[in-house]
């Protein structure tokens, strides 16, 4: 058996090799923004949403604080190539180390060599703290997600956040990670509720709310014109963080991700943080808002289509917390949550009549769910939707994840066609 410990070790020194970064200095000079500015002031951390140097250097101004990178960013990094030789120097100091190293652990190690290289070289640039997302792999997997998640902090404890993803085996890792003092950027969140448990029960630094994807379920079903379904769910779910965090219940703070449009920006203002794809970015800039307000007690109209009713997909568990759901999660804090594996959890849940909230997916389910991309196709989930069988953010976040995996075994083909 490969000893984690060398290979830690080897790996930490072959990342770390050459970084030299003096903390508090970026390379890149950033000049203060007006605009900018103003959305700070309404209480809004920016972050960009890329790992491409080239544009976030266009952009960077000193009121950006951080850089997310994941699965789908880093594997078009990867693609270009700029990584190539160090696939190999990488490959020839895990076979020193270990030489029985299997090929699927090697391209887990590798995956993390380049994650974390690429990370630290986004930390020299900007001097931002940056999102390094565990592979795939490990997603259902609670203890090889704690080591991993424990590796990445300390390959950068000054400057990294670690991506877990939000599955069943998500929570319990988070809580692990946090618990240790690991920053978590607790992503694939698509719903207050889900949001509720991770805030209480995970307790990470940041949670997520995908909100492009949500309108796009909406627009490309038909269902509605797709406006203001995320920003809904995101609103409802930074209300209820304001919440809990007044109540000293829980540190977590609320970053609204996948957005799609400039507009946004303003619209959002007052959440604890965006992260901005370049895009995003670039089209507000261009058409900045006159007046910058808070927008985080207002609620935006959804308009359905004719005919279509929230409940026909299960709409309202983006941005309800009831209840019972509530006394639910309450019930389950009581229990000895460092003993839960994740199919107790997803057990408390159905026995509490929340079977929507994690589904136990078929191995049919997952292939569907992979088949049908980023964004899942109505029609084939909607009679389980309007059953109650599964939440609507259930669904997205296992499309997100599945998508991720997509990008994530493209960056592996790669990998492997090089070692």
């Amino acid at each position: 058996m490969a000893d984690s410990n060398a290979i830690a070790s080897r790996v930490k020194t072959l990342v770390r090799e050459g970084f030299d970064h003096e903390f508090g200095k970026p390379r890149v000079p950033s000049q203060a923004d007006p605009e900018w500015q103003k959305i700070r002031a309404a209480g809004t951390t920016l972050w960009l949403d890329t790992g491409d140097m080239d544009e976030a250097t266009r952009l960077w101004t000193s009121e950006f604080a951080a850089l997310t990178t994941n699965n789908t960013l880093l594997n078009k990094e990867v693609q270009k190539g700029i990584y190539d030789g160090l696939v190999g120097k990488a490959a020839a100091a895990l076979r020193e180390a270990a030489p029985e190293l299997g090929e699927k652990e090697l391209l887990l190690e590798v995956a993390f060599v380049l994650n974390a290289y690429h990370g630290l070289r986004l930390v020299e640039q900007f001097d931002a703290h940056v999102s390094v997302e565990l592979h795939t792999d490990l997603a259902h997997d609670v203890e090889r997600s704690v080591a991993y998640g424990k590796r990445y902090f300390d390959v950068c404890p000054e400057r990294f956040y670690v991506k877990v993803p939000l599955t069943a085996a998500g929570y319990l890792s988070a809580r692990r990670l946090a618990a240790c003092g690991v920053p978590i950027n607790f992503t694939l969140g698509f719903s207050a509720r889900q949001n509720y448990l991770a805030a209480l029960l995970s307790r990470p630094d940041y949670v997520n709310v995908f909100m492009g994807r949500l309108n796009a379920f909406v627009s490309d079903s038909g269902l509605g014109d797709g406006k203001n379904m995320g920003e809904k769910a995101t609103l409802a779910t930074q209300r209820m963080l304001l919440r809990l965090r007044a109540a000293g219940r829980s540190p977590s703070r609320l970053i609204g991700a996948s957005m799609r449009d400039g507009r946004q920006v303003a619209t959002l203002a007052g959440l604890d943080v965006y992260t901005m794809p370049p895009k995003v970015a670039e089209q507000y800039r261009q058409e900045p808002a006159t007046e910058i307000a808070s927008a985080v007690d207002a609620d935006p109209p959804v308009a359905f289509a004719e005919g279509v009713r929230l409940e026909d997909f299960n709409g309202a568990t983006l941005w309800e917390v009831p209840e019972p759901f509530q006394d639910c999660v309450e019930s389950l804090l009581k229990k000895d949550l460092d003993r839960l594996s994740p199919a107790d959890l997803q057990t408390h849940f159905e026995q509490a009549g929340y079977g929507d909230f994690l589904p136990r997916w078929s191995q049919t389910d997952l292939e569907t769910i992979a088949s049908d991309g980023k964004i899942p196709v109505f029609r084939t989930w909607q009679d389980q939707l309007s059953a109650g069988r599964i939440g609507l953010d259930a669904l997205l976040n296992i499309s997100g994840l599945c998508s991720f995996a997509t990008d994530q075994q493209a960056f592996d083909e790669r990998v492997r066609s090089l070692l």
